[in-house]
């Protein structure tokens, strides 16, 4: 019998000074039995990072020709493509045909390898967004996960200050691509 999808709630009182945007966002996310706990952390970090209306989490591992989450517009058409992880750099060449903007925040424990051989091949792109996540920040997040989250995330000159259970982890985001 299959396991079933971990339903975690979070509660993240986002402060993106460098965008001027101040919300309290209420998120039900799903992880399925075969991702991992740093790449549910990686996709709720995702959704703060670049929160605007209208941004929503797709069917994700489940729907392969979906990203993490996107934004459409009103005609249908995917305006914000947005991957977690270390995808196919085919895949997001294809998505930046498809899509207006298309962001992967990097992450996984062989990022480093996963730069060397196909980030090259992306700088072209221009309406690509690379950002890596530090691995380390990401299991420090992870040691503190719990099924309800309760976060408080400052973003100020690209630093992320976030706040769980009182202790703050700190990470700055590399701009790669």
């Amino acid at each position: 019998m299959a396991q079933p999808s971990t339903i975690y709630r979070a509660g993240i009182q986002l402060s993106d000074i460098d965008r001027n945007l101040y919300e309290t966002l209420q998120i039900t996310v799903a992880r399925h039995p075969s991702e991992t706990a740093e790449r549910l952390v990686a996709r709720l970090l995702a959704y703060a990072l670049f929160h605007e209306d209208d941004l929503e989490f797709t069917k994700g591992i489940c729907a392969g020709d979906e990203p993490d989450l996107w934004v459409k517009g009103p005609d249908g058409r995917v305006t914000l493509w947005i991957e977690v992880g270390l995808p196919d750099p085919e895949r997001l060449v294809k998505a930046s045909r498809h899509a207006g903007r298309v962001i992967l925040l990097a992450c996984g424990s062989s990022r480093w390898r996963w730069e060397e051989q196909h980030l090259a091949k992306l700088a072209g792109i221009s309406n690509l967004t690379v950002l890596g996540l530090d691995q380390g920040f990401l299991e420090q997040v992870v040691a503190r996960l719990q099924r309800s989250i309760v976060w408080s995330l400052t973003i100020t000159e690209g630093s992320l200050y976030l706040d769980v259970g009182g202790e703050t982890l700190e990470t700055l985001p590399v701009h790669l691509a």
